[in-house]
Formats: structure tokens, sequence, C-alpha cells
């Protein structure tokens, strides 16, 4: 099964860039979790029906077209496989996922509680629900679906659900909180950089920018983590600390290397509050 389970999306909330990796419209999480057998066991491919195997051929086929931006495609494989077997959660979860890409909201929630009722221990689908529901302003829903998530012993993704419960605490302007979330989760995790952004993003929103400094540099000497995103908000960081030399240079760096973004054009307007 293909493991769809990173985002790549950046996010803007309060005027703040957002990098998160939550399993949303450009990586998707179809899941692969089985659920337990009728004797209690955890269950494995081998105790797939035939008609479950074949729907997750189509499930596979529809996480492709998913992955790959193209929603309507992927939401008509998906029909194909839910045709097949109904009640699989995988299915199911992406299926939120699409109509949330679709901007289909109730069939989206509709999708993720019909999900969590066929397996309501899965972690990944909580942690998509849990993403849903952050971004349609229900916070306090998806803290809940959050925790429940990083609760399940058998849950490996614990970074990423800990980045997207920062982010989302952030969003709703508990920013002391998500700092402490995202700290822990960095102190566990120092090599995922989604965590560094959105920690420096924070705390120069703060104006602890000394600290900010300390996660934003480490993102930007990796040559494989630099975006315009970094480089902006590394320049801007040096910037509130007095750095005018460091700030100059990672302005040059960005207008150098992403000429044409976002970024760039407001580096060249001299808008380091927007």
């Amino acid at each position: 099964m293909m493991a769809l389970r990173g985002d790549r999306r950046w996010f803007r909330a309060s005027g703040a860039v957002l990098c998160v990796v939550a399993c949303w419209w450009a990586g998707g999480c179809a899941g692969s979790s089985y659920g337990v057998a009728p004797a209690g066991d955890i269950r494995t491919v081998s105790d797939q029906s035939d008609a479950e195997r074949r729907a997750r051929v189509r499930l596979e086929l529809a996480s492709a077209y998913f992955s790959q931006g193209q929603l309507t495609t992927a939401l008509d494989e998906l029909k194909q496989s839910l045709a097949i077997f109904p009640q699989l959660p995988d299915g199911l979860n992406l299926r939120g996922l699409i109509y949330a890409g679709l901007l289909q909201f109730a069939l989206a929630e509709d999708s993720f509680e019909r999900a969590l009722a066929l397996a309501p221990d899965d972690g990944h689908i909580l942690h998509n629900q849990g993403w849903f529901l952050c971004q349609r302003g229900r916070h306090a829903e998806a803290q809940q679906a959050f925790d429940k998530a990083l609760a399940q012993p058998l849950y490996r993704e614990v970074s990423k659900t800990r980045l997207a419960q920062g982010v989302c605490l952030g969003q709703a302007g508990q920013e002391d909180q998500a700092i402490r979330v995202l700290s822990a989760a960095y102190d566990r995790d120092p090599g995922h950089p989604a965590l560094a952004v959105n920690l420096a993003n924070l705390l120069a929103r703060r104006g602890q920018y000394e600290r900010a400094a300390f996660y934003i540099r480490r993102v930007n000497q990796q040559a494989a983590w630099l975006s315009a995103q970094t480089l902006w908000l590394g320049a801007r960081i040096e910037r509130g600390l007095g750095h005018a030399d460091a700030s100059a240079e990672l302005l040059q760096r960005l207008r150098r290397q992403f000429p044409h973004t976002t970024e760039s054009l407001a580096a060249e307007r001299g808008a380091f509050d927007e």
C-alpha cells in the first residue's frame, strides 16, 4: 500500500509562514492499517478477503492520482474501490482527504467519521481528521483528535502529529502552548525541518529572536531544506536581532535562488512586517 504521509504545503496564518507536514493535499495519508482480526489479533494482508484485496488495488491507484493532485480522477477510482469493498477505512480516509481538497467539507467530515467508526484507533485517520477540523476553525475538537492519535501505542508518525498540533494551537492564538509542544517535539526529533521552521516563526512573532535564530539557522545551513520561505524568515529574524549584514546576505540568496517568489517580491518591497 502506498504510504502517502507527507505534505509539502506552506500555510499562512495571521501573517506568518508555516510549513506543515500534515497529510494534506500534496501528500495525503491513505494509511495502511488493517484493523483487528475477529479473534482479537492484529490483522495482516493474509486476513484480507479477495474483495478487500481487489478494492485495495483500486485504492492504490486512487492514492497515486491523489498524490499528483488529480482529485477528480482519484475520486472516480476511489468510488470503484469502495463499490467493491465499502467497509474499507483507508478508502474512507482518502475520501475525506479528496473531498477536503475539493472543498466539499460536509462530505469530507462524513468520510472521516465513517472511517473512524470502522477503525476508531487508527492514528493516521485521527491525524487527518484533526488537521481537517483545525482548518475548519474547530480547534478544540482538532486537539482531541491529535491527542487520541498520539495515544495509540502502534502509531509511529508522532513528529508529524505534534507539528500539526503545534501549528493548530498557534492558529487558535495559543502561542505559548504551541511553542511548548513544538519545542518538545523538536527535542525528540531535531532532524525535522518543519518543526524548526514553525518554532522559529512563533518565537520571532513573540520577539524571541535569539531563540528563533537558533532554529532557522540550522534549517538554512542545509541545502536540502532551503526554500524561499526559510530564507525570508531567516532574513527577518536576523533583522530583528540587528544583524544587518546577515540579513542582507540571506536576502541576496533569496533573490538569487528564488527570484520570482512571493517572498522575493516582498523583500524587494522591504515588506518585513507583513
